[in-house]
C-alpha cells in the first residue's frame, strides 16, 4: 500500500495532466491508488479521540499529597505576591474611585436625563410602596421636575404610574433618599456614585484573580475608575449601573466558584486515586455542594430585577460554568469527561443558578403585590373579570395580573422605536461612536459668561463618553482576546468573553429600538479586562529575562499613563464644570460626539 501511495505521487508530479484524468475517468486501479491517498477516516478518528482523551495522571509511587499538588497544578494558577499587598493596592484604588464619584456630586442641581423617572419612582416607593404618577400640569408652568428638586412633592399622586423596569434598581437609588434626605441631589445619586466605587473594589479583586496579578488587578481597577462611560454613570441616578454591579459581582461568584471547585477537584481525584490506583467511578468523583454558584444565581436574579437585560448574564456566565466544569473533569483524568461535565456537574449547577436566579427575581416582586393599588395589580380581578374573553382563567388573579404586566412590559421594550438624537447602533458602541449627553447647558456673555468661566460664552456639560485610549485600546485588545481563546484555549479569554456575550451582543438583536451607547456600562468591565488582557501580554511572562520585558513594560506603562492624562482632560466634561465653550469644543474628537 505505501509503495501504491509513493507510484501515484511520482505519476501526478511526473504527468499533471494525467491526474485530471484519474479525477474525471478513473479506472479501477486509479481508484484503489486515490483511496490509499485519502486520510483513513479510521486513522482521522483515532487522532481526534487522543487529542480529546483525557490527560493520564501519575500515580504509581506517589502520595495522595503529591497526586494532589500534580492535579493543582492542571487546575489553578496560583496567584504570586501578599493578600495584604493586594488589599491595599485595591483600597488606594477604591479610594480613588469614591473621590471621582462623590466629588461634586450635587452637580446639577436639578434631575437629568433619566433621572426624571428612576429618582421620582424611588421616592414614590419610599412614600406610597409603588411608583405613582406625578402630575405634570396645573396652574403655572413648573413642572414636577423643578418641584421636586425644590423639595416640593405635592405632584405626587396616588394613582400608579405605568413602569417598565422592575423596582431593584430604583430601591437602590431610594436607599440613599433614605438616608440623606429627597432634597440633597447628592441623595439622589449617591447610591450610584457607591455602587460604581464598590464595582472598581470588586474588579481589582477580579483581575487579579484572573490575571494571577496584584499588578494587573491594580490596573485594571485604576482604569475602570478613571473611566468616563462609568465615572458618568456612577455619577448619574439612572439604572445602568446597578445592572452593571449585580452583573459583575455573579461574575466575580463564578470565578471563586471555578477555583473552589477545581481544588475541592482535585483533593477528591487524588484520594480515590490514591486509595485505588484509578477512579472506579468513569465520571470521577463526585465534588458536593458549590455555594459560590449560590451567589452568583442571588446576583443574577437582582441584575434581572434591575433590567431584564441581566438575563443574558445567565445564559453566559451559566455556559462559562458548564465549560469550565468539563474542562476540569478533563484535567484530571476523567474517562467520561464530558458527560461528568455536563450531567454530574451541570445540573446542580444549573439549578443553583438558574432556578435561583428566578427566585430571586420574582421575590423582588413582593412589594408590589403587597400594595393593592400598584399598577395593574388588580387587573385580573377588573378588566379581565368583566372581559369576553378572560385571559389565563386557570391562574390566581395576583399570578395573573403580575404575568399580564409583564406581557405589556414586554410589548413596549420590544416596539420601542421612538426617534431620540442620542440613540445609537450597537457597532459602535466598542468605538464609543455616539456617546449620550446627559446634560447641556451654555451662557452667553450677555448673561454673564465671563464671570462664570472666563471666557465669552460658556458650557456645562455630562458627556457619557469612555476614555478614548481606553475604549480604543480595548477595541484593539479584543482582536487578541479573540485569538487567544480561540488558538490558545486561555481560559481567561474566555472569561472576558463570556461578559462581552452578556452585556453586548444582544443588544444587535435590538438595533432598531431606540437604544443608547450608555448601555455600555453593564460590560465595560469587560473591556477594561479586554484592555488589562493585551497589557499583560505586552508585559509578559516572569519566566522571560527582565531585560526583554522592559519595552512590553515600558509600553503598557504609557497606555495607563496616557490613560490618567486623557481622563483629567475630559473630567470637565464628565462632571458638569463650567468651561470655556472653545475648551468644551476642543473634546469633542469625532463630529458624531456634538
Amino acid at each position: 500500500m505505501r509503495g501504491a501511495e509513493q507510484d501515484v505521487h511520482a505519476s501526478v508530479e511526473e504527468h499533471p495532466d494525467e491526474s485530471l484524468a484519474l479525477e474525471t475517468s478513473p479506472g479501477p486501479a486509479a481508484r484503489h491508488a486515490a483511496r490509499s491517498l485519502r486520510p483513513g477516516w479510521r486513522e482521522r478518528a483515532a487522532s481526534i479521540r487522543t487529542r480529546l482523551a483525557a490527560p493520564a495522571v501519575e500515580v504509581v509511587g506517589r502520595t495522595r499529597e503529591e497526586i494532589e499538588a500534580g492535579l493543582l497544578a492542571r487546575l489553578v494558577r496560583p496567584i504570586p505576591g501578599r493578600r495584604w499587598v493586594a488589599w491595599v493596592v485595591a483600597l488606594v484604588v477604591t479610594a480613588v474611585a469614591a473621590t471621582l464619584r462623590l466629588l461634586y456630586l450635587d452637580r446639577p442641581g436639578r434631575l437629568v436625563f433619566d433621572e426624571t423617572y428612576y429618582v421620582k419612582q424611588a421616592y414614590s416607593l419610599l412614600t406610597l410602596g409603588y411608583e405613582g404618577d406625578w402630575i405634570t400640569w396645573g396652574e403655572d408652568d413648573k413642572q414636577p421636575n423643578e418641584r421636586f428638586a425644590a423639595g416640593d412633592y405635592t405632584r405626587l399622586t396616588t394613582d400608579p404610574d405605568y413602569v417598565v423596569h422592575p423596582a431593584v434598581g430604583k430601591w437602590m437609588i431610594a436607599a440613599g433618599l433614605r438616608l440623606l434626605g429627597p432634597n440633597d441631589p447628592v441623595a439622589w445619586r449617591i447610591s450610584a456614585a457607591i455602587t460604581g466605587t464598590l464595582m472598581v473594589l470588586m474588579l481589582v479583586l477580579i483581575a487579579r484573580r484572573l490575571f494571577a496579578s496584584t499588578v494587573l488587578g491594580g490596573t485594571a481597577g485604576l482604569l475602570l475608575a478613571i473611566d468616563g462611560n462609568h465615572l458618568v454613570m456612577s455619577r448619574i441616578s439612572v439604572l445602568d449601573i446597578f445592572l452593571s454591579f449585580w452583573a459583575l459581582a455573579a461574575f466575580g461568584a463564578v470565578l471563586l466558584d471555578r477555583e473552589q471547585f477545581r481544588r475541592r477537584l482535585a483533593h477528591a481525584a487524588a484520594t480515590r486515586l490514591d486509595a485505588d490506583g484509578r477512579y472506579r467511578d468513569a465520571w470521577g468523583p463526585r465534588v458536593g455542594f458549590r455555594p459560590w454558584l449560590l451567589v452568583a444565581g442571588i446576583c443574577l436574579g437582582l441584575a434581572c430585577g434591575v433590567k431584564w437585560s441581566g438575563i443574558y448574564f445567565v445564559a453566559a456566565f451559566g455556559i462559562l460554568v458548564v465549560a469550565w466544569t468539563i474542562a476540569a473533569r478533563r484535567a484530571v483524568g476523567v474517562r467520561y469527561w464530558v458527560g461528568a461535565g455536563w450531567l454530574r456537574d451541570g445540573i446542580p449547577a444549573f439549578l443553583l443558578m438558574v432556578p435561583v436566579a428566578a427566585a430571586v427575581y420574582v421575590l423582588t416582586w413582593i412589594p408590589w403585590w403587597r400594595n393593592p393599588d400598584a399598577y395593574m395589580r388588580q387587573w385580573a380581578a377588573t378588566t379581565n373579570a368583566t372581559a369576553a374573553e378572560p385571559e389565563r382563567t386557570w391562574m390566581p388573579d395576583w399570578l395573573n395580573s403580575w404575568w399580564e404586566y409583564h406581557l405589556k412590559m414586554w410589548h413596549f421594550h420590544n416596539n420601542l422605536t421612538s426617534e431620540h438624537s442620542y440613540q445609537s447602533h450597537p457597532a459602535g458602541w466598542l468605538i464609543q461612536w455616539r456617546p449620550t449627553s446627559f446634560a447641556w447647558r451654555s451662557v452667553e456673555e450677555a448673561d454673564g459668561a465671563w464671570q462664570t468661566c472666563g471666557a465669552d460664552r460658556c458650557a456645562g456639560a455630562i458627556l457619557s463618553v469612555g476614555n478614548p485610549v481606553i475604549w480604543w485600546g480595548a477595541a484593539l485588545a479584543l482582536l487578541l482576546v479573540l485569538w487567544a481563546a480561540f488558538r490558545r484555549h486561555d481560559w481567561r479569554a474566555w472569561a472576558i468573553l463570556a461578559g462581552y456575550a452578556g452585556g453586548y451582543l444582544p443588544w444587535f438583536a435590538y438595533a432598531e429600538r431606540t437604544i443608547f451607547t450608555f448601555y455600555a456600562v453593564a460590560f465595560v468591565p469587560y473591556v477594561v479586562l479586554a484592555l488589562t488582557f493585551g497589557l499583560g501580554e505586552l508585559i509578559g511572562s516572569r519566566a522571560i529575562p527582565l531585560r526583554d520585558r522592559r519595552p512590553g513594560i515600558w509600553a503598557a506603562a504609557a497606555v495607563v499613563v496616557i490613560s490618567i492624562l486623557v481622563s483629567a482632560f475630559f473630567w470637565p466634561i464628565w462632571t458638569n464644570q463650567w468651561v470655556p465653550y472653545w475648551f468644551w469644543h476642543l473634546h469633542m474628537l469625532l463630529p458624531t460626539w456634538v
